[in-house]
């Protein structure tokens, strides 16, 4: 285990969802939520102090897409790739991001943590296609043009 990592928050979680393996899921969302993903410190930790293997952690938090080892962004952005997207030109909408980010395909986090760029088989709004999500709210009809717009914005709020 890493003496460097503070494991208050992480003893904080397991606090608040009764140091019970049951309520893994919870927990592992708990600790997503504070440090934006899953830092891979907490897996031993959390076997130590749930009597879970750490394979099984692992094998939970690698089954479900929401949960991610990797630093994210303040900002995540995802775009919708689902059909109605797709035939309505999300692709530039996505190359416009990974090119005024310097990301790609491979890359899905700037390297100051400020933005998270990912795709999504469906955001559940058809409709307004195409859609991009930032951390909880809906963009409509995205065009390169309004991609530029909205980052100018999200870096305004810093």
């Amino acid at each position: 285990m890493s003496s460097s990592f503070d494991f208050t928050v992480v003893d904080q979680v397991l606090s608040a969802n009764n140091n019970s393996s049951q309520y893994i899921i919870a927990i592992l969302q708990d600790i997503q939520e504070h440090y934006r993903y899953l830092p891979r410190e907490i897996v031993p930790y959390l076997s130590e102090k749930l009597g879970m293997s750490e394979a099984k952690i692992y094998s939970i938090a690698t089954f479900y897409e929401n949960f991610s080892f990797e630093p994210k962004g303040k900002y995540v952005i995802k775009v919708c790739d689902g059909t109605a997207c797709h035939v309505r030109h999300s692709t530039p909408v996505l190359e416009a991001l990974w090119k005024e980010l310097g990301l790609s395909k491979e890359k899905h986090t700037t390297d100051d943590l400020m933005f998270t760029v990912e795709t999504v088989s469906c955001l559940g709004a058809c409709g307004l296609a195409p859609t991009m999500m930032v951390n909880e709210q809906v963009y409509a009809a995205m065009t390169p043009e309004k991609v530029l717009a909205v980052l100018e914005e999200l870096r305004g709020r810093g």
